[in-house]
């Protein structure tokens, strides 16, 4: 097989795209042709006719930056890119973005750009390829056997990210796990000399990885390095490839420059002319190449149809597992779910991070697909799953993930089981900590992946933690990426139907806020049901029904509670028209009929206080120029919780005063 030819074309579309352009890095898809021309035409499993194969072989770009790389070698496969879309490479609306997006360019497994995500999302695909592997594989019948490639470079190994999730691979022995080194030893500013001296070898040795180094040049040592890697089924292996950026371009091999820019006409020809290519001609695919990986996507065809067969007799055999199969690809929720939903008694107080424990144990029940963790906090945040056992080193049948503390890698690991599919994950850890997952977070959002958060700890009622731990401009933080859900439960009965919520929410992630502290249980008996948390917002309480109210309440988790006490009083003593809302999700109640927005928060009532143990920003919109609002726009500060609550006015008592002196 002429693997020369092969890379060269890739490096030929990737000059002209980036070219074409006026914009892109053409250095890195140089380098890594001669890997990806190996790797895409002998052993990387996966049909072109069929993207989303379940059992195909993943593949992970993790330096997005070259993305021609990828947009290549799904062109050549036979995917649904044809050669005008390389030719419209990073121009508006084309499915060749400057960075590889999931569900915009169909054969991309996970969106990246900020280096080092992809690599975690890579770890995230190969344990959930182990996990379904221990839950759905039976004897003689192997529906789950597929492998994790990704191409990685020095800036994803220098983020701290990488870090995290490779020291986490080395220790759950995941054999099926292979990582490409892109060793070029550029970045933009230089030679990775400037800043960067780590022995790559022996940091992997020390997570207990095989470490296989190669010339990533020389195709017999790169089928060699795949071979072993292959073979071996106790650790994740990483292949240094030691490459030339802007390989074969005679004045821009090695050079920095061509890291993020195009490499000029005059370059690229006499380039071509070094590989062979006509320089005359951009975009050149030669006829052998395309029958190479013509050839290749029948061989895969073939594969794909054997195990369709394979699946056929297990879902035969087995047609209880084929059942939960088809539900957990399909992420579906049990039409019962919310009869599973555990019942509160309004005479016990209790923590939302404690209810939340509660209904988790329920719905891992009535879920089997259901699986997730904590990063070492899961005591502190409810969420182990009793009974359900662990995922450790070389055991993947538990549900129960230990991430250790790794937020950074736990938020991007959970991408990338969502984006495997076949299980509903959940990740854990203090409110104050999403900052370390933010990045995760943001691109579950683009992406559209239903992960779900649980942050517990969720306000300065932490108390004698201090500052550092009270979150205050995290609500906003969270509010303000596109596509979040953000549910803040008031009490133990909005809890659970926060998770019922979060679990019918299948296009984006969500992300749940529990309270260390205890909460009074609403009674349901004489206030409106918990479901209404569906909705965003409701009214809770009003002291006349069907009377344009004088004052509006707005509160949301801990805060409602103390919120309905002083509507009540207020009513009582002042004789006004009180109306109390529960407030725990803005995205959900932007998504209702402006006619039952406006029925929750009448635009004719502009006295609204809002109150919320978060920094104000935002709560204007609902409060409007009339309004007001009880927030924290400092941070707290240590001491029992009911002395800071009280220091910062969000007491009953307080919230009385600043509404019966707005009336």
């Amino acid at each position: 097989m002429n693997y020369q030819r092969a890379a060269n074309t890739i490096r030929g579309l990737a000059m002209d795209g980036v070219e074409k352009a006026k914009s892109g890095h053409p250095g890195m898809p140089m380098g890594m042709a001669d890997v990806a021309a190996v790797l895409w035409l002998r052993y990387l499993k996966h049909d072109p006719a069929d993207p989303a194969w379940a059992d195909r072989d993943r593949f992970v770009l993790s330096a997005g930056h070259g993305s021609m790389l990828v947009y290549s070698l799904l062109h050549l496969a036979g995917y649904d890119l044809p050669i005008e879309e390389l030719q419209q490479f990073r121009q508006l609306g084309s499915k060749t973005p400057g960075h590889p997006e999931f569900g915009e360019t169909v054969g991309v497994e996970t969106t990246t750009g900020p280096l080092g995500q992809g690599s975690a999302n890579a770890v995230g695909m190969a344990i959930a390829e182990q996990m379904l592997a221990a839950r759905y594989n039976r004897e003689g019948l192997p529906v789950v056997n597929h492998r994790t490639f990704v191409i990685a470079g020095d800036g994803c190994l220098m983020e701290g990210i990488s870090h995290e999730a490779f020291s986490l691979a080395g220790h759950l022995k995941l054999g099926k796990l292979v990582l490409f080194y892109d060793a070029n030893r550029i970045t933009i500013e230089g030679s990775t000399d400037l800043a960067c001296s780590d022995d790559v070898r022996k940091r992997f040795e020390g997570y207990n990885w095989q470490v296989l180094e190669i010339d990533g040049h020389n195709h017999a040592e790169i089928e060699t390095a795949l071979n072993g890697a292959l073979a071996q089924q106790e650790r994740p292996t990483i292949i240094i490839t030691h490459t030339h950026i802007a390989h074969g371009a005679p004045h821009m091999h090695d050079s920095h420059e061509a890291h993020g820019a195009p490499l000029g006409p005059d370059e690229i020809r006499a380039a071509k002319q070094n590989l062979g290519l006509p320089s005359d001609r951009d975009f050149f695919v030669p006829e052998e190449v395309r029958a190479m990986f013509a050839a290749r996507k029948a061989e895969m065809a073939a594969v794909h149809d054997e195990w369709r067969k394979l699946a056929a007799r297990w879902r035969s055999a087995h047609p209880d597992l084929a059942a939960t199969w088809k539900a957990a690809w399909r992420n579906e929720v049990p039409a019962d779910l919310d009869a599973a939903l555990p019942a509160f008694d309004p005479a016990k107080p209790v923590a939302t991070r404690s209810a939340s424990g509660r209904v988790l144990q329920d719905l891992a029940k009535k879920i089997p697909y259901l699986v997730g963790g904590s990063a070492d906090l899961a005591p502190s945040n409810n969420t182990h799953l009793k009974d359900q056992g662990d995922i450790g080193p070389g055991a993947f049948g538990g549900r129960n993930f230990h991430f250790g503390i790794r937020e950074h890698a736990m938020g991007a690991i959970m991408n990338g089981v969502a984006l495997h599919g076949g299980l509903r994950i959940f990740g854990a850890t203090f409110f104050v900590f999403s900052d370390y997952c933010r990045p995760a977070i943001r691109l579950a959002a683009l992406m559209k992946l239903p992960v779900i958060y649980v942050f517990t700890h969720d306000s300065i009622f932490v108390g004698e933690d201090g500052p550092t731990h009270q979150p205050v401009e995290h609500f906003a933080a969270l509010r303000s990426i596109p596509g979040v859900t953000v549910l803040r439960p008031a009490d133990a009965t909005e809890t659970a139907a926060a998770w019922a919520a979060a679990l019918r929410n299948t296009t984006g992630p969500t992300a749940i806020l529990l309270t260390r502290q205890n909460l009074p249980i609403l009674d349901r008996a004489a206030l409106p049901p918990a479901s209404s948390i569906e909705k965003g917002a409701y009214t809770l309480w009003e002291s006349r029904p069907g009377t344009k109210p004088d004052i509006v309440l707005i509160a949301s988790g801990s805060e409602v509670s103390i919120s309905l006490e002083a509507g009540r009083t207020l009513a009582a003593e002042a004789g006004k028209a009180v109306r109390v809302v529960s407030m725990p999700s803005w995205e959900l109640f932007e998504k209702q009929t402006k006619k039952y927005r406006n029925d929750v928060i009448p635009p004719g009532c502009k006295t609204r206080l809002a109150v919320e143990a978060g920094v104000s920003m935002g709560w204007a919109k609902y409060v409007g120029l009339g309004g007001s609002t009880i927030t924290i726009d400092r941070f707290g500060a240590s001491g029992p919780l009911k002395a800071v609550g009280e220091k910062f006015g969000f007491t009953a008592a307080n919230v009385l005063a600043v509404a019966r002196a707005m009336v």
